[in-house]
């Protein structure tokens, strides 16, 4: 095992032990919020020891938990003082409950996740995230069935294979033809608040497929008011099973779950969620405010290791994708075959069996600033809620902008970014302008409807959608 190492850097030369540890303790006794309000966000100083070295992380077996792996194979961790157990969870809800009663001190989440646990939806407890874990990966698959009714209905190129992205239009027939023999059209999602659920209602939606309401005020929960398409949960291992049995005509998730389907020779994916929505956020890492505040020189530590995780994920052009493959094909990670993680992960994708095409950017884990936890990416994801009544009442942009800013902690991620450049392993070009970042990106024009996304105006976007909930709408 690793020993503890901490680089301590005495500015005004060199510095002993005692020197060095008094340093740490000055910051452990100011802890981060004083640390944040001094100003030194810049790092002058370096974080002091980690207050909680014995840690336990739940994550799902995905692709996209990879640095989470990547940190704890690599010895980032180790490096930053902490000894971590990662440990598989049975599904998102069991992971969230562990995080909650402490049993887990932190997990690779569903970005919708720590906000609607913060607002009150479902279980109730603030979670924040520092970090955001990837762009990207994930997928829509649909039955054999399914995918033959389709095929007849879209466009084909020069060489016979179908153009992309296949949009929900193509599907609308299918759909209306289950309708008129009394059969409901079902689809698996992962969680109700999931960016996979928000995702396929938004593929359906912009195809004029209502995937329909939720009703909490009127306690209804299963969100398929109005339903043309009927969406439910699976959990995202047991999705090509569930397809296969006939339980559901397709499903949204994760890899490796789609490229399984190709393998298994079971469906047929239609499109990335990076054809729905460019760059589009996925996954996070959560802990709850409690762990951050009594822990604030764990929490910052955490961050680091992983930053450095996605950094090795994405440096070189994808360089050290092979070998992340090799580590996430180990039954304790994803347990999945090498070459269905590979399928995805090394930059290709395959459609309909034989119809691999390059994306090199459907897993991205560093580049475009994937790791920045972005207010405006918090907002999407409440305006969905609010899209499909989760949020049942309209707020004003100003809620928006509050509950964005009590969950997601763009000021630990820039204290764990400026101890990294300081000591040498990132420069500042790799991350956003700390001095001028916002937290919101400009608006963002690149979904499959064509619809613009500006996160300082949330109920205008929602205006804009002609399906879903906007305005005083129950």
């Amino acid at each position: 095992m690793r020993a503890m190492t901490f680089n301590v850097v005495c500015r005004s030369g060199s510095c002993t032990h005692t020197q060095a540890s008094a340093s740490r303790r000055t910051l452990l006794s100011l802890g981060l919020a004083a640390i944040l309000s001094t100003g030194i966000s810049n790092a002058v100083a370096e974080v002091g020891y980690p207050e909680k070295e014995d840690l336990k992380f739940g994550f799902i077996k995905l692709t996209d938990m990879a640095p989470l792996a990547i940190a704890y194979e690599k010895g980032y961790f180790e490096d930053e003082g902490l000894y971590v157990t990662l440990e598989a969870q049975a599904n998102w809800k069991v992971l969230l409950d562990g995080v909650i009663d402490g049993q887990l001190d932190g997990a690779h989440m569903l970005a919708g996740q720590p906000l609607a646990a913060t607002i009150g939806y479902g279980t109730e407890a603030h979670i924040v995230t520092p970090f955001s874990m990837d762009l990207n990966g994930n997928g829509i698959t649909v039955s054999n069935e399914v995918w033959e009714m389709m095929k007849p209905n879209i466009p084909k190129m020069e060489d016979g294979r179908p153009q992309h992205p296949i949009k929900a239009d193509y599907l609308k027939p299918v759909v209306e033809e289950f309708k008129a023999d009394g059969k409901p059209f079902k689809m698996g999602m992962v969680f109700p608040v999931s960016t996979h659920n928000y995702e396929l209602r938004y593929w359906l939606a912009a195809g004029g497929i209502h995937p329909g309401y939720y009703a909490p005020h009127k306690g209804d929960i299963d969100g398929t008011i109005d339903a043309d398409a009927l969406l439910s949960v699976t959990p995202p291992p047991q999705m090509p099973a569930t397809l296969e049995a006939g339980t559901i005509h397709g499903y949204c998730v994760g890899e490796p779950w789609n490229q399984q389907a190709v393998f298994k020779n079971i469906g047929v994916p239609v499109i990335t969620d990076y054809q729905i929505w460019k760059d589009n956020p996925e996954k996070v890492f959560g802990m709850t405010q409690a762990f951050t505040e009594e822990n604030p020189n764990t929490t910052i530590r955490i961050v680091k290791a992983m930053l450095r995780a996605a950094k090795w994920l994405d440096e070189n052009d994808n360089a050290n994708r092979p070998e992340a493959v090799k580590i996430l094909s180990q039954p304790n990670y994803v347990g999945a075959d090498y070459d269905v993680i590979a399928n995805s992960m090394t930059g290709t994708f395959e459609f309909e069996k034989g119809d691999k095409r390059e994306i090199p950017d459907f897993n991205v884990f560093f580049r475009y600033n994937a790791t920045y936890p972005y207010y405006s990416d918090a907002v999407w994801y409440l305006t969905q809620m609010r899209r499909w009544g989760q949020i049942s009442e309209p707020k004003d942009d100003s809620w928006y902008d509050e509950i964005a800013k009590s969950v997601y902690r763009p000021d630990i991620y820039t204290t764990a970014a400026q101890e990294l450049i300081d000591e040498g392993y990132m420069t500042a070009e790799e991350f956003p302008n700390f001095d001028s970042e916002t937290g919101y990106r400009p608006p963002q024009t690149e979904f499959i409807d064509g619809i613009t996304f500006d996160g300082t105006k949330p109920n205008s976007y929602l205006s804009s959608f002609p399906i879903g909930l906007k305005d005083d709408m129950l």
